[in-house]
């Protein structure tokens, strides 16, 4: 057989794991930087000025038409219904309210006027407050209202009616909690604490 001439060439060497420095094991790290806001869309710039005059005229012509159609027809129908129910559903929880205060604040300087004009205003006064500014402390303040309004009108309505009264006490709270206790949940809130998160290459 006979052998090649030809002087192979000598194969690179190949550095063992350990002489590889650590940078060049793994990509180098990339600080997370905030993606960039996308540009806000300007519907308006897109519409053409005869378009929004259009609207504007159109927008007034319906207000015209509410004012001088609407509103009449609404007052009309205000005044042809029986708000008889509403008024008795006001005296069903107010006039046992009256009628305790008037029972317990015997000998005591607050007349029981006085104390029933309390009770209304503290009722006024937390419901708007927890409604526009949802605190902690008129949300409590409202709660407290109507747990003491129920039991007032449960202690002072006649013993036959005194379920209905209490039942009707209690849905009037619940209507007013709808906008004092807006937003309000039940189910606990977790805080998750992500200390990678402003460096996913770690």
């Amino acid at each position: 057989m006979i052998e090649p001439t030809d002087p192979r060439e000598p194969k690179p060497a190949i550095p063992p794991l350990h002489t590889i420095a650590d940078s060049e094991r793994q990509p180098p790290r990339v600080p997370w930087t905030a993606p960039p806001r996308p540009a806000p869309i300007r519907t308006r710039d897109d519409i053409p000025p005869g378009a929004l005059a259009m609207m504007a005229v159109g927008g007034v012509l319906a207000v015209i038409l509410v004012l001088s159609v609407g509103v009449p027809r609404l007052i009309d129908w205000y005044q042809h219904q029986d708000w008889a129910w509403a008024t008795q559903w006001i005296a069903t929880i107010a006039d046992p309210v009256h009628a305790y205060l008037t029972a317990h604040t015997a000998g005591l300087p607050l007349s029981a006027s006085s104390a029933f004009v309390i009770w209304l205003g503290v009722g006024a006064v937390s419901l708007v407050l927890a409604w526009v500014t949802g605190a902690f402390g008129a949300r409590l303040t409202w709660t407290a209202h109507g747990i003491c309004t129920a039991a007032m009108v449960f202690d002072a309505s006649p013993a036959a009616g005194r379920p209905v009264a209490t039942a009707l006490a209690v849905l009037a709270w619940t209507i007013g909690s709808l906008f004092t206790l807006r937003g309000l949940s039940l189910r606990p809130l977790i805080h998750l604490h992500n200390h990678n998160y402003n460096h996913p290459a770690r």
